[in-house]
């Protein structure tokens, strides 16, 4: 029976938080999915991590060869997919229990017009490296219920931000992401780069509740990139343009801009702030 819902977990050198990330997949109140891991030649002991839950019927266990960057496993590990929804959960990433089982009932409670949603996405927390939350609800702006995808397109645009959250935080419409051309190669806004080709196509539903944990750590690939972030911005924000111009102006492109320079100062010293927190436990 094909699965109502296929979570991708693309692992990297997720050595000191894969089985964390495991677990709250798992432990999800909705049971009827699939789990498929690809893990992108990790070296430090993640593969040997993963074969604990081998055991679960629900868990696939691939490698991908090295190359490509995230790009590269986050596809593989799409297209294995066979579910009519995709969640992708980073290697460090937490999903909370009832996630699955809140995202669905929302696409559910509409009824045939269920049909018309190719995105999901719940607010999420922010954890450091130890698991413990620093903020809590974030995400989202003013979104609220459902929305037009070119509307909440534009809405992201002009907050110089990413208010849908990491891939974690969405649910996608498998046939929606595969008729876009899977997850775009696109830097720091591969995430929402790629939503924004899904939304402009139907719409989306906003769940104002925190339903996953986005962890920061020093070992995170989108902390490293955080220096293009603001240059990447400019170029994501023409593009969204592009994809919706009757929806998205110059002058929403301007501020949005504008706050994305200020999103990553902000960044950096919310980074530097929070200093050893950012390392797991074991590593201090």
């Amino acid at each position: 029976m094909t699965p109502r819902v296929s979570v991708v977990v693309p692992s990297y050198n997720n050595v000191d938080f894969i089985a964390e990330t495991m677990r709250s997949i798992l432990a999800q109140t909705f049971t009827e999915f699939e789990l498929v891991v690809a893990d992108h030649s990790s070296t430090d002991g993640t593969w040997e991590a993963l074969e604990e839950f081998r055991g679960d019927s629900r868990v696939r266990l691939v490698r991908t060869p090295a190359g490509g960057g995230a790009p590269a496993n986050w596809n593989r590990v799409s297209r294995l997919a066979t579910g009519d929804f995709v969640k992708l959960v980073c290697g460090d990433d937490l999903i909370h229990p009832t996630m699955l089982e809140r995202q669905l009932a929302a696409v559910e409670a509409l009824g045939e017009r269920g049909a018309d949603i190719v995105l999901v996405a719940s607010q999420r927390d922010l954890v450091d490296a130890r698991g413990k939350v620093f903020v809590r609800g974030r995400g989202l702006g003013r979104l609220s219920g459902v929305v037009d995808g070119q509307k909440a397109l534009r809405a992201t645009v002009r907050s110089g931000g990413n208010l849908f959250g990491e891939p974690a935080c969405v649910l996608i419409r498998r046939s929606a992401l595969e008729a876009v051309g899977w997850w775009q190669d696109l830097g720091y806004y591969l995430d929402v780069g790629s939503y924004a080709r899904v939304i402009v196509h139907g719409d989306i539903i906003a769940l104002r509740e925190p339903l996953a944990s986005f962890r920061v750590s020093a070992q995170q690939w989108s902390v490293r990139l955080l220096r293009q972030q603001a240059r990447e911005a400019a170029d994501f924000h023409a593009s969204a343009r592009d994809l919706a111009p009757s929806a998205i102006s110059g002058a929403d492109v301007r501020l949005g801009n504008v706050r994305a320079k200020i999103l990553a100062l902000q960044r950096r010293v919310a980074y530097a702030l929070l200093g050893d927190r950012m390392r797991p436990a074991s590593s201090t």
